[in-house]
């Protein structure tokens, strides 16, 4: 019993060392399928999303909100748990070759003396009271005690890296609000650049979000926990962001004119290729989740960019390319969109709404004037 304790003990550590590894040190996505990890998330993400469906509105967000920072104390607390049994199952397999301190020698060291050594030596805490007594226990302790201070001086390096990451993935989001609404969509970022001469502003935001996507697949890639961290307004996502840029790419590679094909076609590659490579991180399969541009919506669209002197290019094929371009991504995005409990950005609004940056707590919302106009504050109902 105690050689398959031992090998058991050797196991579980070796998988739970090497997990940590893959997740915090390892710059590069992992494959394989059988991950602490995956299961770790697979287990309590799946029960948290239905716990989620008794609430509606905001409260609902907020409670998907909190599980992101907390899936990360608990992902540590499981790494630690399993190590510290692991060593505890080391220890019995050699013996319990353990003194109980203040005891008199006649303490009787068992499987949870050893599991309580372990304990106090993985956190370092060096209480004395449990004292190994061979050399075998000794070693093993010295090797526990090593890897406590690593795991230790990993998990202060971890949390900082990923609300970095955070942070410079929700400035983008926030940027977009007042370029495409809020919630963003692909009509109302078009339509807000109709003034934009030579449309030198949509070729730096293509620009622009065709670094935030690469900078998304590599850090989302690298810390999948990520993706579960929620923005921090209920109407925002990394998503619906990256969906609206591809949305808008998309129409402006095969429906304007004059405009920024090229960066459109450059912009809408890089999205779609994190869209796709997140989707295989998480075993989302490409899934449709309904039309989300049909013909009345199609109409609507042409409707709402030629009130902005945007006129779409009058081609025969030009549904059919749209539909083709849609079909390269929609299906990934809506695959993550249901997984994550994320809502889709729609194409055109169907109401017209105020933006984040122009409400407050005080229900005010402040409209930017027009041209040649005084600036205004209404009430907003």
């Amino acid at each position: 019993m105690r050689l398959l304790g031992g090998v058991l003990g050797a196991v579980l550590l070796a998988t739970v060392l090497w997990d940590a590894f893959e997740t915090i040190i390892l710059p590069r996505r992992v494959s394989g399928r059988i991950r602490l990890t995956r299961l770790f998330y697979r287990s309590t993400w799946i029960p948290w999303r239905a716990a989620a469906r008794a609430l509606s509105g905001r409260k609902r967000d907020v409670f998907l909100s909190i599980f992101g920072p907390l899936s990360l104390i608990l992902l540590l607390a499981l790494w630690a748990v399993g190590s510290v049994f692991s060593f505890g199952l080391l220890q019995w397999a050699a013996g319990s070759a353990m003194r109980v301190v203040g005891d008199g020698g006649g303490g009787a060291p068992g499987f949870w003396s050893d599991v309580y050594m372990s304990g106090t030596t993985f956190f370092t805490l060096g209480l004395g009271d449990v004292v190994p007594r061979t050399a075998l226990a000794k070693t093993l302790t010295v090797i526990e005690a090593g890897t406590g201070f690593a795991f230790l001086a990993a998990v202060i390096g971890y949390f900082p890296v990923i609300y970095q990451a955070f942070s410079r993935r929700e400035v983008a989001i926030s940027l977009l609000d007042a370029r495409a609404g809020s919630p963003p969509s692909a009509s109302e970022l078009l339509w807000r650049h109709r003034g934009d001469p030579g449309a030198g502003a949509l070729t730096e935001l293509l620009r622009d979000w065709e670094r935030w996507a690469a900078d998304v697949l590599e850090s989302h890639l690298s810390y999948p926990p990520l993706a579960y961290f929620r923005s921090q307004h209920y109407n925002e996502s990394w998503l619906a962001a990256l969906t609206t840029i591809l949305d808008a790419s998309a129409v402006v590679m095969i429906g304007l004119d004059g405009w920024c094909a090229r960066q459109a076609e450059l912009t809408f590659a890089m999205a779609r290729h994190a869209v796709v490579d997140l989707a295989q991180v998480f075993s989302t399969p490409p899934e449709r989740q309904g039309e989300r541009l049909g013909s009345a919506q199609l109409a609507k669209l042409r409707e709402r960019l030629a009130r902005g002197g945007l006129a779409l290019r009058d081609r025969p094929d030009f549904e059919q390319r749209l539909t083709e371009l849609r079909r390269m991504y929609e299906p990934y995005v809506g695959a993550l969109a249901h997984y994550l409990t994320v809502p889709l950005p729609a194409w055109v609004r169907e109401v017209e709404r105020p933006d984040n940056w122009q409400t407050s707590a005080w229900d005010k919302v402040v409209r930017l004037p027009e041209r040649g106009a005084a600036t205004t504050e209404e009430e907003h109902f």
